[in-house]
């Protein structure tokens, strides 16, 4: 007698996943970005810099003020800013910030984790725009406690011998806010920087230049191009931002030149996110 045959059940279909929307995909890139940036050591220490520079050059600058308070002469009186010169760290604060915003992507590249990264998200502009949000609102968050800390300290030390602001006073919350805005654009310009040039030194070394060398070598062009072209570059035009006293006639208008230094960001940015695409990772 023929033996018959076993049939064997039919395999079952392999179950499908649904793929997650847009919102949920990007929720759960900005999550892992979030926990990345806050694992690493070095974005507590660039963030205690951050404040540390903001209050503590702030103080400095206020306590060398007051003490030589008497030799200033009408003009410099009439014209003191109290609420400005109080946030003067930002100038060296910024640096801080802007090389954390380098190395938030630069990093990776440097280390291969980007590989990593976008195997598990191949979306790759998803990923820069997750980047891009969570540091923004660490950088915003931390420059807000940074510029009120430093307002209120400086304040408090000018009150010895000059006339100062409060928080009520025209102006006054707009440019504590101008100033934890400005460190947070300048750390998504950072982000654009690193997407770009994709190694930390390479781009920590460009955003210097743009920031600091530049206007230094603007200063040396003749009249009127030392202004001309000066008043475009991104610290002389985001600056009035933080201050409250009138802006340099020289200088670009306080709206318009905020939008010519978020513009570097964005321009950063967009370039950084075209070729993070187009590039081999």
């Amino acid at each position: 007698m023929n033996a018959t045959p076993e049939v064997l059940p039919a395999p079952r279909p392999a179950k499908v996943l649904p793929e997650p929307s847009a919102l949920a995909l990007f929720g759960s890139v900005v999550r892992a970005e979030w926990t990345k940036l806050r694992s690493v050591r070095s974005t507590m220490w660039s963030l205690l810099v951050t404040v540390a520079l903001v209050v503590g050059l702030g103080a400095l600058f206020c306590a060398a003020r007051v003490a030589r308070a008497d030799r200033l002469d009408a003009g410099e009186l009439r014209n003191f800013d109290p609420t400005g010169f109080s946030m003067n760290g930002i100038f060296l604060a910024q640096l801080a910030i802007g090389v954390l915003g380098v190395l938030v992507i630069s990093s990776e590249y440097a280390t291969g984790q980007i590989g990593s990264t976008l195997a598990a998200t191949p979306q790759r502009l998803v990923v820069l725009a997750g980047k891009v949000v969570v540091f923004l609102g660490v950088a915003f968050t931390v420059g807000l406690v940074a510029c009120g800390t430093a307002f209120v300290v400086g304040q408090s030390i000018l009150s010895q011998k000059f006339a100062t602001a409060s928080f009520g006073d025209p102006g006054v919350l707009r440019a504590v806010l101008g100033g934890a805005t400005y460190l947070a654009v300048l750390g998504a310009l950072g982000i654009g920087l690193g997407a770009i040039l994709r190694r930390p030194a390479g781009a920590i070394a460009a955003l210097v230049g743009l920031l600091l060398v530049l206007p230094i070598l603007s200063n040396f062009l003749p009249s009127p191009w030392n202004d001309d072209i000066g008043k475009y570059l991104p610290l002389r035009a985001g600056n009035p931002i933080f201050h409250t006293g009138a802006v340099d006639s020289t200088d670009l208008s306080r709206g318009v030149g905020f939008v010519v230094f978020c513009a570097y960001a964005v321009v950063a940015l967009v370039v950084g996110a075209v070729f993070l695409d187009r590039r081999d990772a």
